[in-house]
């Protein structure tokens, strides 16, 4: 049994080991939830365009101009909360890479695909190229945002955790969110918004200002699920029970 694979518990924080038959699965589902992101996220959405319109200083709203994969990719970050809480952020740092081979991977793949030769009877080349071609400046984009963003939300928590022990997850769920969220979509924007047509200030602060805000609200929405989500898994993983028992008996208060 390598080190990773101990249930661990620094300071007040415990957490489990990822040997367990969870982690695998979590790995996975965060995985593809990244995958599907990324395709769903080419198609561009307008949102109550009927009735949301204000100006306040450079951000204009005329609806909520966002991508398919808005109710979606929050998911990513819920998931990476709920495995930096239980399992660490060794074990975040892992699941950080598989998503980002998984999705260089994919990429290589639709690149290649498209590049084949279409048959005769195949009329769909078009399409396909529309919705999986690979644009070299929003893949870096989508990766970038990704590793950055996805990396600092673990760390923020963690970090937090080893303070509070189990105690004020809400302000660890809220505090990694907005620092992970904002970097993402800083680092995102800031690479494809030439890419995408932006050319101004004004219209830059708009793009991310507006992104950071919605994704930001969909995490803090679904925050419930993530507490019971969670909870459930800290009874359920019998190697964190035993690093909480073993910060216990440390004279910890991880209560």
């Amino acid at each position: 049994m390598t080190t990773d694979d101990r249930p661990q518990s620094r300071g007040r924080a415990a957490f489990a080991s990822i040997s367990s038959p969870y982690y695998p699965l979590l790995v996975a589902l965060f995985v593809g939830v990244m995958l599907i992101s990324n395709i769903t996220g080419t198609k561009g959405v307008l949102l109550f365009e009927d009735w949301l319109h204000f100006d306040l200083g450079p951000i204009h709203l005329n609806g909520l101009v966002t991508d398919g994969a808005f109710f979606l990719f929050p998911l990513a970050y819920v998931l990476g909360d709920v495995i930096s809480e239980v399992y660490g952020f060794r074990a975040m740092r892992r699941t950080i890479f598989a998503g980002f081979a998984v999705l260089i991977l994919a990429s290589l793949c639709f690149w290649l695909t498209i590049h084949l030769p279409a048959a005769g009877f195949y009329d769909g080349q078009e399409a396909f190229e529309r919705v999986a071609g690979v644009v070299p400046q929003f893949l870096l984009a989508g990766l970038a945002g990704y590793v950055v963003g996805e990396f600092l939300n673990s760390f923020v928590l963690v970090k937090m955790k080893e303070r509070a022990g189990e105690r004020r997850l809400w302000a660890r769920l809220i505090g990694s969110t907005v620092v992970g969220e904002f970097a993402d979509t800083l680092v995102f924007c800031s690479i494809a918004a030439s890419a995408l047509g932006i050319s101004t200030w004004g219209d830059f602060i708009n793009y991310t200002v507006i992104g950071f805000l919605w994704k930001t609200l969909v995490e803090l929405i679904v925050m419930p699920v993530t507490y019971l989500v969670v909870g459930w898994l800290k009874r359920a993983e019998p190697t964190y029970q035993e690093a909480l028992r073993s910060a216990s008996a440390d004279g910890d208060d991880v209560l």
